[in-house]
């Protein structure tokens, strides 16, 4: 069936107006932060809106009163805790991972690779994606907060100011 009534629609496309103008407002108080995805707890977030944002449509349950609040509610818990980790180091190691280095000045680093859940093919594949066909011409591979991989060549790798602590 293409709908049920053309009421149905009308609702759809009222709460997904004022639902959206809610969500754009809400994300612009609070800043560029809160869509960053600088982090699996951002990626959470970012998720959920989404979700969120749906029930508002097609739930006939939720209204938009609720939705806008439960919207505004992700956005804030988002900032509150981003506020309180720039702030406190347990807030922060508790919302936030840390970065994991999988290859080191060419040589892939086992236990790292078991502990993340990464595949050689995995680090391959970012290799190929930098345009380096050998492991010996990277001197890094991390597996960042966002879970993304980072690949920094040899020839690009400067003083190592950034590279995440050998320890791991």
């Amino acid at each position: 069936m293409l709908f049920d009534d053309i009421a149905n629609l009308i609702r759809t496309l009222v709460l997904g107006v004022c639902s959206y103008g809610s969500l754009i407002v809400a994300l612009h108080l609070s800043g560029k932060r809160t869509l960053a995805k600088l982090n699996a707890f951002d990626l959470v977030v970012t998720v959920a809106l989404g979700s969120t944002l749906a029930t508002i449509l097609l739930s006939k349950d939720v209204t938009l009163a609720q939705g806008a609040l439960a919207l505004v509610s992700l956005v804030l818990l988002q900032y509150v805790i981003a506020w309180l980790s720039v702030r406190f180091d347990t807030i922060e190691r508790l919302a936030k991972s840390e970065p994991a280095v999988l290859l080191r000045d060419g040589k892939i680093i086992d236990d790292a690779l078991r502990r993340e859940r990464v595949t050689v093919d995995e680090i391959k594949a970012a290799l190929r994606g930098e345009g380096l066909g050998d492991f010996q011409l990277a001197a890094l591979v991390v597996l960042e907060t966002d879970g993304s991989l980072s690949v920094v060549p040899k020839s690009s790798a400067g003083s190592r100011s950034t590279f995440p602590s050998p320890v791991q």
